[in-house]
């Protein structure tokens, strides 16, 4: 399709063979640094999307309308996995992003790991960037915290390739699937 160097075509199938994910990023001025927005972009294009990017002549636009209003089954083909989500900060916008990246990976299909699994947290809170580091590795508790998001996205993913977990919901049917 002339893409070159579109590096989702290496993201994707990793994230499609995962069981599990983990989104590790700081706050920028409130915001997901902007190479996470864009994976989020296109992951979002890739997970249900155009079945078949082909059938649009690459970018046509009249044909992308045409084929949207036929409609498609919108696949969701990473629904199912489990994720952890830690954000970090050292002014404000944590707790925002935090939620935003767990509504995005829930719309999306994925699963909590759990409580533990969903972390934000400040670090060296308005304290000088230039020592940043130092406090990064003097807040233990944090990383810890860290660690068990971590060990709760692993735990999930043992639990439900063992049959030990069954999701309340895997029975139901989407009622809005186009």
């Amino acid at each position: 399709m002339g893409q070159v160097g579109d590096w989702i075509a290496e993201i994707y199938p990793r994230c499609a063979a995962a069981h599990g994910v983990v989104i590790v990023c700081p706050v920028n001025w409130y915001q997901a640094p902007s190479s996470l927005k864009l994976m989020i972009d296109r992951l979002v294009c890739a997970d249900g999307g155009n079945p078949d990017p082909s059938s649009t002549g690459g970018k046509n636009l009249q044909q992308a309308k045409e084929l949207e209003l036929k409609g498609w089954d919108y696949p969701k083909h990473l629904a199912g996995r489990f994720f952890s989500v830690v954000v970090h900060g050292d002014a404000a916008g944590v707790e925002n992003l935090r939620r935003i990246l767990t509504d995005w990976l829930t719309d999306i299909g994925l699963i909590p790991a759990g409580q533990s699994a969903l972390v934000g947290g400040y670090i060296g809170y308005y304290e000088p960037y230039a020592t940043s580091h130092d406090d990064r590795d003097q807040e233990k508790d944090f990383l810890e915290e860290v660690r068990n998001a971590a060990r709760s996205l692993v735990q999930a993913v043992r639990l439900l390739r063992r049959g030990d977990l069954k999701l309340p919901n895997a029975s139901l049917t989407d009622p809005r699937q186009n």
